[in-house]
């Protein structure tokens, strides 16, 4: 049978525009925040060029004296840190906050002299946290109208467009991408002559062998065309199309495309996650969905992986989006198909299903980040798929539940081509985009990023999920009909942010293996051998200090994995800082909770790690040495 596009169908009478809902007023307790806490996730080593710093802000770490610490003395570690990193010592450093302090610069630094002096002030022991004093600028928004109008909510900030907006306007002040990049759509082909997609398409191909399917007279050529893929009921009964459901023209892919590179901040339209990378439309799709078997040539051809018969892909893509799924488990075709891809060096984004079950093909598939859907509050949508191996949510639409959908580019055209337009859809569909779109703006900040990488940082830099109380909690055991508040066992790592993403494009991934809570005089693992660098460089540096807490002494903090005795009931928060052979620096936290020893419950859950670091790894095993949930994340593969 077809694979068919996890798209859900309009409803009778359902608007294509929905007013959007009040923008909620609280801030969300985040599990991974780009604000400056000591369990904030770590600014990337290497800035932009042109970023200018007066000094660095710095937060010490707690000493046996701290509590009664006299402020001459604080300043006196103060200036040793100064000294130690080659700064100005004799400066009077400035409180910043409760708990900072600005150490000023001689004069302002930038590039590599920037990024040099903050390793050194982040490799003290004494220090806890350390970041760049450097002017902030209003971020980057495109002028396009459905963008400053709110109905494009979902690229906003989460503050500005609600719970599940991916966080864009961070992520464009340090990119908007890059015009040689390529990222490929394998879906049901182009509409070239959308406005708002001018310059943004390459040729592509089709890929669609079966003629009656493709709907365009032919089997497989050079022309990625999008002719309709609009079903009669006299198709629908016929044998040929037996089974398919009676619909009019999708243009599927195109506005998945438009999601991804619409022609952004030109005043027209919509904007793109990338403002500049072209799309090469590979055509598998047609009436009543899409052949597995040109799906997998298609994501082959897609990432420059040779494909029999057909010519060479000129322009292969490093970011690949499929919104196709299937009823069965990952086949050894499409397992091939992905594990080429990868090993060319192309990600492949795949959406998570629309059938409100566990992962089928090819979202369960070894090797792909597949994006599951949440509405605009963040709760997972009725009809998302889930599943711990879900690899990260993203706004996908409410479906038939109230509130704003994904707007997109499209067509008004029932069968053939007609009008160029502006649509709303619902499905994961269009929720996975939307990660290759930030996928590709991390490898234009970071170019040698692989997959894995790519994968582990959208991961580790994930929001944590909010909770509603007037809806259930989603259940892996028990399909819950409605929304349901997500969890990192039945939604993965948590909420795709573009701009924690992009901060940590740069950076090593710290991963640190979660302590679940112990008991009081335990010893405990702090365990972060896990981590890994940029572009396949090595961890070569690793450095544990204590946060907050009581003062406890950490035995090897200098390696990967260190201990510490907690000697009383309470809490701890323990940093590490990690450097790769790049010099490229990243850190993040632990929480640790001890209980007495008559009330613990062993093996509890209340450890966690700050930034997410300790999210939800995928096929190659990142963190298969720190969750014992990641050998279930995969059964059936």
């Amino acid at each position: 049978m077809p694979l068919h596009r996890t798209l859900l169908p309009r409803l009778p009478g359902q608007p294509l525009a929905r007013t959007l809902a009040e923008t909620l007023a609280r801030v969300l307790v985040l599990g991974a925040t780009l604000a400056g806490s000591a369990a904030a996730l770590a600014q990337p080593a290497t800035l932009p060029a042109a970023q200018v710093a007066r000094g660095v802000i710095v937060q010490l770490r707690p000493t046996a004296a701290s509590v009664r610490e006299s402020t001459q003395a604080q300043r006196e570690r103060l200036a040793t840190v100064a000294s130690d990193a080659g700064l100005d010592a004799a400066q009077t450093p400035m409180p910043v906050g409760a708990h900072a302090h600005l150490l000023r610069f001689a004069a302002p630094l930038t590039g590599t002299e920037l990024d040099d002096a903050l390793r050194r002030v982040r490799l003290n022991p004494q220090v806890a946290s350390a970041e760049p004093d450097v002017r902030m600028h209003r971020l980057a928004e495109p002028n396009d109208p459905y963008y400053s109008s709110g109905v494009q909510w979902h690229l906003r900030t989460p503050a500005d467009g609600g719970p599940a907006a991916i966080n864009l306007p961070p992520a464009w002040a340090l990119t908007t991408g890059l015009p040689s990049q390529v990222v490929a759509v394998v879906d049901s082909g182009a509409l070239f002559d959308h406005p708002d997609m001018a310059g943004k398409w390459l040729p592509g191909y089709d890929l669609v062998s079966d003629v009656a399917t493709a709907n365009d007279g032919n089997g497989r050529d050079a022309d990625a065309a999008d002719p309709g893929d609009w079903v009669t009921s006299a198709d629908a009964a016929t044998a040929q199309f037996a089974g398919c459901t009676v619909e009019p023209s999708s243009w599927h892919g195109t506005f998945i495309a438009g999601e991804i590179a619409a022609a952004s901040n030109n005043g027209t339209g919509v904007a793109g996650v990338n403002w500049n990378a072209k799309i090469l439309p590979v055509r598998v799709s047609g009436k009543c969905g899409a052949w597995l078997s040109d799906v997998v040539d298609g994501i082959r051809w897609a990432a420059g992986v040779s494909v029999s018969g057909v010519p060479a892909n000129p322009n292969p893509a490093k970011v690949i989006n499929v919104s196709f799924g299937g009823s069965s488990s990952c086949t050894s075709s499409y397992q091939s198909a992905i594990d080429d891809a990868t090993a060319a060096g192309s990600l492949v984004v795949v959406a998570a299903g629309n059938e409100n079950g566990p992962l089928t093909r090819p979202a369960d598939c070894r090797g792909v980040l597949a994006v599951g859907a949440v509405r605009q509050d963040g709760l997972k949508t009725y009809y998302s798929s889930y599943g711990s191996n879900v690899g990260i949510m993203a706004p996908g639409g409410p479906g038939a539940d109230a509130g704003p959908r994904l707007y997109s580019i499209s067509n008004a055209g029932t069968l053939g081509p007609g009008q160029y337009t502006y649509d709303a859809k619902d499905g994961t569909s269009f929720a996975a985009p939307l990660a290759v779109g930030v996928a590709s703006l991390m490898q234009a900040v970071n170019p040698s990023l692989t997959p894995a990488e790519i994968v582990a940082r959208i991961q580790q830099s994930a929001r944590g999920f909010p909770s509603n109380a007037a809806y259930p909690t989603c259940s892996n055991s028990t399909p819950v009909s409605g929304a349901c508040n997500c969890t990192r066992e039945t939604c993965g790592p948590g909420l795709l942010d573009a701009g924690g993403a992009l901060q940590l494009a740069s950076s090593p991934a710290v991963a640190i293996v979660p302590v679940a809570q112990v008991s009081a005089g335990s010893t405990v693992t702090l365990d972060g051998s896990a981590s890994t660098g940029v572009g396949g460089s090595a961890i070569v540096g690793w450095s544990w200090t204590l946060v907050s807490g009581t003062p406890v002494s950490i035995q090897s903090a200098d390696k990967a994995v260190a201990s510490v005795t907690l000697p009383a009931a309470g809490t701890w928060v323990f940093r590490l800082l990690v450097t790769d052979s790049g010099g490229r620096a990243a850190d993040n936290t632990v929480t640790v909770t001890a209980v007495a020893s008559e009330s613990s419950g062993g093996g509890g859950s209340s450890g966690s790690s700050g930034g997410g670091a300790t999210g939800w790894a995928w096929g190659l095993g990142l963190w298969a040495v720190a969750l014992a949930a990641w050998a279930r994340r995969r059964r059936g593969v």
